[in-house]
């Protein structure tokens, strides 16, 4: 479904990225581990083309595209069968939830308000916020908000959706909330690549986990022989620093 080789990518003299490859099946859901600083932002930020890669291919429903030398057209492309969820909602303070929801496909789908309106009222609903439809960010939970956000991306029926770090804005108690609407998109077969700091996560609800440092990809593999018997040392490490952290 997605395939990436090489992807590479600098600010300035400083290479960030260092030279990518990710396979991603139709029903994947893919934990992106790592430190801080190791490159998974920016990695998933690129495969939306939120950040322009400087090299590599990537693959997507069988057509492939040269990073670097992607044209507006094929970004356009891309962004219509992916969607992309941030760690801090973006969503516009001016808007309700319902118009957070429609306004991508009212102005850049050039939808019917009223078909918008409908798509986005099964959207808020599929994530329990259709009754706060009409509630502005500032009404909402730093959880409702991420809600709405995740409801945003479903309305444009993505392929895959991207999330960037999707609890880390929350507090510990609205974190569960969210990740209850992942798993329950995980169950019914969405294709996910998740940034995420939440291990009980990344072990019960993705089927595979890739760790970077460093701006590589230092191991991947099932979610639970990762677990199980992760192979470098800097990833056992990272765990049980984890592990420490949540006891």
């Amino acid at each position: 479904m997605l395939r990436v080789r090489g992807l590479r990518k600098s600010f300035g003299s400083l290479e960030v990225l260092k030279n990518i490859d990710l396979d991603v099946n139709k029903g994947d859901v893919v934990a992106i581990l790592g430190p801080s600083g190791s490159g998974k932002t920016t990695f998933l930020r690129c495969l939306n083309f939120l950040e322009t890669a400087d090299a590599g291919s990537y693959t997507l429903d069988g057509k492939t595209y040269t990073l670097g030398r992607t044209s507006r057209k094929e970004i356009a492309e891309i962004r219509r069968k992916t969607a992309f969820v941030f760690q801090n909602f973006n969503l516009f303070s001016n808007m309700t939830a319902l118009q957070n929801v429609t306004e991508g496909l009212i102005t850049a789908r050039k939808m019917k308000r009223y078909q918008a309106e409908e798509i986005g009222r099964m959207a808020l609903d599929k994530v329990g916020m259709s009754e706060r439809a009409g509630y502005y960010p500032h009404q909402l939970s730093g959880g409702q908000q991420q809600r709405v956000a995740i409801a945003r991306a479903l309305a444009t029926n993505p392929e895959i959706i991207f999330f960037d770090e999707p609890t880390s804005a929350l507090d510990p108690e609205l974190t569960g909330e969210v990740l209850n609407v992942m798993r329950q998109l995980a169950g019914e077969g969405m294709t996910m690549l998740v940034v995420t700091h939440e291990i009980a996560f990344a072990r019960h609800v993705s089927n595979r986990v890739i760790f970077m440092d460093e701006g590589v990809v230092l191991e991947s593999g099932e979610s639970r022989g990762f677990f199980e018997a992760p192979g470098e040392k800097r990833v056992r490490e990272f765990l049980r620093a984890l592990e420490k952290r949540d006891v």
